[in-house]
C-alpha cells in the first residue's frame, strides 16, 4: 500500500513538476516576445549599447531563418512611434526585394534606420543620414549589408552603361578593380560576383570610418560600432564580415 502510494506521489511530483517547467518556458516564451514587441524609447535606447544593438539584429535574423519571427500589433507600434523615434540600429542595404532590413533582422517599426540603394555603397548623402541616424538621434550599431547573387554588383563588373544607372555604377567599380580572381571577370563567374560584393560593403564600411569624423568619434567613445555584413539570399542568413 504504502508502495502504491509513494508511487501515486511521485507521478503526482512529476506531473506538477512537468507544469511547473512547461509554464514556465511558456511564460518566458510570453516574456521574449513581449520585449521584442516593445517600441524602442529614448531610456531603452540609451540602455543599448553598441554591442547589444549588434546582438539584437543577429539574434533577430536567426529567429527569421528559423522561421520563428515575432508576431507584434504593428498599429499599436505606428501609434506609440507617431510622435517620437528612437531606433537602435541603422543600415545601410540594397535596393533589392528579396533583403528588407526590417523582415531580414526581425524588427519593426521604430526599430531600425534604413537608408537603402543599389549595391548598398555609401556617398555624401548617405553618410550625411548616418550621422544623423548616430549622433542626433541615437542609433548604436551601423551596419553595411550587402547580398549575394546581387545585381548592382553584376552590372559594375560588366561596366553596364545605362542612362543615371553609369554614374551609380562607378561608386562599386573601385571594388571591382581591386578583387582578384582566377576565372572569368565577369558576372557569369559567381564567386567573383560574391568576392566583389564583400570587397563592396568592406570599402562602404571603410569609407564611413574614414569620411565622417563624427562616426570616427563615437565609434572611439564606445558609443557606436560599424560593421559590414553579407545576407545569403538562398538561406535568409545574415553573416558578420572581418
Amino acid at each position: 500500500m504504502r508502495e502504491a502510494v509513494g508511487k501515486l506521489s511521485r507521478r503526482a511530483f512529476c506531473g506538477c513538476a512537468s507544469v511547473a517547467l512547461w509554464s514556465s518556458l511558456a511564460a518566458t516564451r510570453a516574456d521574449a516576445q513581449s520585449a521584442a514587441c516593445a517600441v524602442m524609447t529614448r531610456d531603452t535606447q540609451h540602455a543599448t549599447s553598441p554591442a547589444d544593438a549588434l546582438a539584437r539584429l543577429m539574434e533577430g535574423n536567426a529567429r527569421f531563418v528559423g522561421g520563428k519571427t515575432v508576431n507584434c500589433d504593428l498599429m499599436r507600434q505606428v501609434r506609440e512611434t507617431a510622435k517620437g523615434q528612437a531606433p537602435f540600429a541603422a543600415v545601410v542595404g540594397c535596393i533589392d526585394s528579396r533583403v528588407p532590413p526590417e523582415l531580414v533582422f526581425d524588427q519593426r517599426i521604430g526599430d531600425i534606420f534604413c537608408a537603402r540603394i543599389a549595391g548598398n555603397f555609401v556617398n555624401t548623402d548617405i553618410i550625411g543620414s548616418l550621422e544623423f541616424a548616430t549622433k542626433l538621434a541615437g542609433a548604436r550599431t551601423i551596419v553595411v549589408l550587402g547580398h549575394s547573387d546581387c545585381g548592382a554588383i553584376k552590372g559594375a563588373i560588366d561596366d553596364v552603361k545605362l542612362g543615371n544607372l553609369t554614374a551609380m555604377l562607378e561608386h562599386i567599380r573601385p571594388s571591382v578593380m581591386a578583387s582578384k580572381t582566377n576565372g572569368e571577370r565577369s558576372s557569369k563567374n559567381a564567386e567573383f560576383v560574391q568576392t566583389v560584393a564583400e570587397a563592396n560593403v568592406k570599402a562602404a564600411v571603410a569609407m564611413l570610418k574614414s569620411q565622417s569624423p563624427i562616426l570616427t568619434a563615437l565609434a572611439n567613445e564606445g558609443q557606436l560600432t560599424i560593421v559590414g555584413a553579407m545576407h545569403e539570399l538562398a538561406s535568409g542568413k545574415v553573416s558578420l564580415l572581418a
